[in-house]
């Protein structure tokens, strides 16, 4: 019997592969802030859209005017960058959403409360 649920074990990692493998195939892209790109008042924009667990937010702008910081739901509120928070800076830098809210500021002092902050929430 042991042999047996090996053979499942398998089979449901396989499964697991397989899915997350078409899933991920399917994955759009998004630049955020459309043409215009990660500027001040790009809050607002990521309302009403789509967004799924896998899909890719591509964040484009001018190399140190601005960086994307990933943060929590409270540093998103609050506008402050936690110590070791993911920080990214090369003007074009494209992040795979994970299942939830995913927030995102510019890090650069007031940017964030000048609107350089959005919160996508992706489904399953």
């Amino acid at each position: 019997m042991s042999e047996e649920k090996g053979y499942a074990n398998l089979g449901t990692m396989m499964l697991l592969s397989l899915l997350i493998y078409i899933h991920s195939a399917d994955a759009k892209s998004y630049t955020v802030g459309d043409s215009t790109g990660w500027i001040f008042n790009v809050t607002g924009w990521e309302i009403g859209k789509p967004f799924k667990a896998g899909d890719k937010l591509v964040f484009k702008y001018a190399v140190g005017r601005h960086n994307v910081v990933v943060v929590d739901k409270r540093s998103y509120d609050s506008c402050s960058v936690p110590a070791g928070a993911p920080t990214y800076r090369s003007g074009n830098d494209t992040l795979r959403l994970k299942i939830g809210t995913n927030y995102f500021i510019c890090g650069f002092t007031g940017h964030c409360q000048a609107g350089m902050k959005i919160a996508a929430n992706a489904a399953y």
